[in-house]
């Protein structure tokens, strides 16, 4: 128990031998359940989590067990018997976790880059009710950016603006961060089977939060890095992430402002997509027709004017964006503390108010999900 609520961390594997056992060993002793799944891996990574978890289970206190969680299991070993995918796998510890009723939902990946003793930090903003999902920032400070590579990093800050268009968090940064916690309500209001099971899971999860009225903290953190090797490929990875933010973002304008209501946003977005368009095109024409030795100079101008006004458009239609969704971006860089607090059970008119609170947090009538 952390702060009155019940705590779990799904932990995904996939090619994780001689780290994912070391990863479910560190896990703090205020995580009441630990699901360890693994998504069908062809390396010994599920042996490993078979050996760690009956270790752990058999010396686990049974007090410590969650009252409604079944068989009293800290460790719950769970695999895939098809590779499925990283969202998938993460998935599939949401959803048992809402099965086992537990309260607070963390994900920490089987690689060890995810330092567990500032796990309290992740799930602190959702275990206090000041949001619905927390994700670590590796970008806020250069000292957590030092063991980032420049690959790295400059792919990151791609997708992480790419990730502001299309989730509509603007202030919430580095969406590749898996190190996240969720409350259950805000799982159960998910639909899985709209969300991607690949890698792009994470970004495409944020669009759907946004879509759900759900606040978001980010919390400063550092990446640890060490011997692992990620089984991501990056240039199919960028690809496939890059489409999926596009069809992302143009799915939460039309809910957002179009389907529930209309919001101008949505016209200035339009006009500034095809001012760029059209007037990138022009120029380019322009250009041609310059080289070619015929007129094109009043083209070029024109378009050049066009590609302003678009950039203008966007620019309304972002700051638009960004004040609409003000409300829903819960910022916590900073904390006074490294280590976790006592676990501290909140007093009955607290929790009652921090459940009033829940109940209220959206204000806006959502429709049947469309995409």
């Amino acid at each position: 128990m952390y702060k009155g609520k019940s705590i779990a961390v799904v932990v995904t594997a996939y090619n994780e031998e001689g780290f994912v056992d070391r990863v479910i060993e560190s896990i703090p002793e205020y995580v009441d359940r630990i699901y360890a799944v693994d998504d069908a891996s062809p390396d010994g990574s599920w042996e490993s989590i078979q050996r760690v978890a009956s270790r752990i289970n058999d010396t686990a206190e049974p007090e410590r067990a969650v009252a409604d969680g079944g068989d009293g299991r800290r460790v719950v070993p769970i695999r895939h018997e098809q590779n499925r995918g990283y969202g998938a796998a993460v998935k599939t510890g949401y959803k048992r976790a809402t099965e086992d009723d537990i309260d607070v939902v963390a994900v920490m990946n089987g690689d060890g880059q995810m330092d567990p003793a500032i796990l309290h930090r992740i799930i602190d903003p959702v275990a206090a009710g000041d949001a619905d999902y927390a994700k670590g920032n590796r970008l806020l400070h250069p000292d957590d950016r030092d063991g980032m590579s420049t690959f790295r990093l400059v792919g990151n800050a791609i997708l992480t603006g790419l990730s502001k268009f299309a989730s509509g968090y603007w202030t919430i940064g580095d969406p590749q961060n898996g190190y996240t916690a969720i409350s259950r309500d805000a799982i159960e209001e998910l639909d899985f089977e709209r969300l991607t099971d690949r890698y792009g899971f994470l970004n495409h999860l944020l669009t759907h939060l946004n879509v759900n009225d759900c606040r978001v903290a980010d919390v400063a953190m550092s990446a640890v890095y060490g011997d692992e090797e990620s089984s991501i490929r990056y240039v199919p990875f960028v690809r496939f992430v890059s489409m999926l933010l596009l069809r992302s973002f143009c799915w939460r304008l039309k809910r957002q402002y179009v389907v529930e209501r209309f919001h101008p946003a949505v016209v200035f977005y339009g006009a500034g997509a095809s001012g760029l368009a059209g007037g990138a095109g022009g120029f380019v024409a322009s250009l041609a027709r310059l080289a070619r030795g015929n007129d094109g100079f009043t083209g070029a101008l024109v378009s050049f004017v066009t590609v302003l006004l678009g950039l203008v458009s966007i620019g309304i239609a972002i700051s638009m964006d960004a004040d609409e969704n003000d409300h829903l971006e819960v910022t916590r860089y900073e904390y006074s503390g490294q280590q976790p607090p006592a676990e501290i059970e909140r007093p009955a008119e607290q929790n009652q108010e921090r459940g009033q609170h829940q109940s209220q947090r959206r204000t806006r009538t959502r429709t049947q999900s469309i995409e």
